[in-house]
């Protein structure tokens, strides 16, 4: 028996076994570079650390619920110069998640909001906060079948829990039913609780008239506002891009040209 099958019940017993994957190679390292007892110990237990940070973050990302895995890094600011660059990257930093504000990404159908939502969200994933992201019609359809078999306030927790909520494509139909009453919950249980991010096709100014109520958008729009950053996006969409000239400049539709006079 091998000094290493006397440590594996020891270290499973201390929920320490992710060590032995690199167990081997620190021990030849330490024998190799003569390194101190502290110093094998200390390299040892960085990859155990490191190893539980990665399958964290993988828990995270996972119940965040991503359509796909979308990071600032891949991000073309280049394809929109409108696009505010500088707030985005101070966005990113996620300072507003612990202070629990809001992020309103506006504008027309694919100019990034999407992207950065997710963006900011795995960032958010990665600096250890619990993040949930769906589609507004998912979260309207997941709280209409709550209502039917009544756990409609279980579900509800779910959307005011997180410390981060992103709800994507706000608004791209008009709300009805109990859909207004719905979102204004969401808003008020989430307001200096936690942090939500919006995206939305319709501007700031259009959004109130979702509520279908004057009292209750009034109540909805004032707690959402309060400690929000508003993204107003424009440009062309990134799935459409329009037909560019060889020298760069975005091409205009040429007009016909007018038959020579005699």
């Amino acid at each position: 028996m091998t000094p290493t099958d006397d440590l594996t019940p020891i270290l499973k017993k201390l929920r320490l076994s992710g060590t032995l994957h690199t167990l081997e190679l620190r021990t030849r390292q330490a024998i190799e570079d003569q390194l101190p007892y502290p110093e094998f110990l200390y390299r040892l237990l960085g990859d155990e650390v490191e190893r539980r940070e990665a399958k964290q973050l993988e828990l995270r990302t996972r119940r965040a619920g991503f359509e796909a895995l979308k990071t600032l890094e891949d991000f073309e600011f280049s394809f929109n110069p409108k696009i505010p660059k500088a707030k985005i990257i101070d966005l990113a930093t996620c300072q507003f998640v612990p202070r629990k504000g809001s992020v309103l990404l506006v504008g027309p159908s694919g100019v990034g909001k999407s992207h950065l939502a997710q963006a900011f969200g795995h960032r958010a994933c990665r600096l250890g906060y619990g993040v949930l992201y769906l589609t507004a019609n998912k979260l309207f359809a997941e709280l209409r079948a709550a209502r039917a078999d009544r756990s409609y306030d279980r579900k509800l927790g779910r959307f005011t829990n997180p410390a981060l909520l992103i709800l994507d494509d706000l608004g791209l139909r008009p709300l009805r039913h109990e859909e207004p009453e719905d979102l204004y919950e969401i808003i008020r249980q989430r307001y200096e609780h936690g942090a939500t991010i919006l995206t939305s096709n319709r501007a700031i100014e259009e959004w109130p008239a979702l509520f279908g109520d004057a009292l209750l958008a009034s109540a909805a729009m004032d707690r959402l506002l309060h400690h929000a950053h508003v993204i107003a996006i424009e440009g062309d969409s990134y799935r459409n891009p329009p037909p560019r000239r060889s020298g760069g400049a975005r091409a205009s539709a040429a007009a016909p040209s007018e038959p020579a006079r005699a």
